[in-house]
């Protein structure tokens, strides 16, 4: 009787035991796990010119929203677009500009925009001297290391040399032939009167020395649709839910850096640039901010796609005029701000 009695005091302590530990943990029954997607971005360069994207990175808003990311850089608009249309990439990240290209040349599965980061040109002009009342008409008769041929850098450049009333033919020289990310060392190693340069290459070459900078592409040329994530059309309708999540994550990363000074967003992004000092990244970051550079609520808008429609016609690199409709599908970018 008595061993009866020790065995049934056994069990109970036993279940208490375990519905002690259930009450502690909150769990009456366990929960399901939020399903982890993986996705695959390719971004266009890896540049503090991105910071939004980076934070949403660092802060941990792409998990929050159930997405597992790759981050991969392809060197390039056209690299970029590549890896999207072969699958190797679930989303890419570059000018749209690109998918404007893509879809003139027939593709069917073709690559709509959903999400758009920056609202401004993110390059800077250098000089090898300082040029405190500086004209665009300065650049006539000088050489230019600019950027590649139909791409955004160069178009924005020359959209604003034509709003100058300058030829970028006939009044003035523009080396396109240096690849991109190499034209701060060409300009510190003597090639060029003025160059054309993205951060980090711009504040580097003033530290050094070798340049300064004397005029804001974004500034000058106003707003432009000049980065955005896009993703085939295919992938979108298979996959809405991921497309909703990631722009989600985004929206998350762009209502940190509005709400947060350039110090707080440099520190938060400094794990993506090791290789960058924390006074640089903040001098870069304060550069960025006070432009108004990022889009806060990520949609994009219709005249900015007009716009880059005409940037793109002004450099004689437009074929047809893809409808609005076609290529951009607002939906995900204000369903996340709440639109």
């Amino acid at each position: 009787m008595k061993k009866h009695l020790f065995r049934c005091l056994a069990m109970l302590s036993c279940i208490t035991a375990i519905l002690g530990v259930s009450l502690l943990t909150g769990c009456s029954a366990p929960k399901k796990s939020q399903d982890i997607t993986k996705v695959t971005l390719n971004e266009v360069a890896h540049s503090i010119f991105y910071a939004p994207m980076y934070v949403a990175i660092e802060e941990g808003y792409f998990k929050e929203e159930g997405i597992d990311l790759t981050l991969v850089t392809g060197f390039g608009a056209d690299k970029t677009m590549t890896a999207v249309l072969s699958g190797e990439a679930d989303i890419g990240f570059m000018g749209p500009e690109t998918t404007v290209y893509t879809y003139n040349e027939g593709a069917q599965d073709y690559v709509v925009n959903f999400a758009q980061l920056t609202q401004r040109a993110g390059n800077f002009l250098v000089a090898r001297e300082e040029i405190p009342d500086f004209k665009w008409t300065d650049l006539k008769g000088k050489e230019v290391l600019g950027g590649r041929k139909g791409g955004m850098p160069e178009m924005v450049f020359e959209y604003i040399l034509k709003q100058n009333n300058i030829d970028p033919s006939t009044d003035l020289s523009i080396d396109q032939s240096i690849d991109f990310g190499s034209t701060a060392a060409a300009f510190s190693g003597g090639k060029g009167d003025f160059s054309v340069e993205f951060e980090p290459g711009a504040t580097s070459l003033e530290l050094e020395g070798d340049g300064y900078v004397i005029a804001s592409l974004g500034v000058d040329s106003g707003y432009v649709p000049y980065t955005a994530f896009s993703a085939k059309s295919e992938y979108m309708e298979k996959n809405p839910d991921v497309i909703q999540k990631f722009t989600n994550a985004l929206q998350k990363g762009m209502d940190y850096v509005t709400g947060h000074t350039p110090e707080e967003i440099a520190k938060a992004i400094a794990p993506q640039f090791k290789e960058t000092d924390a006074q640089t990244l903040t001098t870069i970051v304060k550069r960025y901010y006070e432009q108004d550079t990022w889009k806060g609520n990520l949609v994009f808008e219709e005249d900015s796609y007009q716009l880059l429609l005409d940037i793109l016609s002004d450099a004689g690199e437009l074929t047809a005029s893809p409808s609005y409709e076609d290529l951009v599908d607002t939906s995900y970018a204000k369903k996340a701000a709440g639109i």
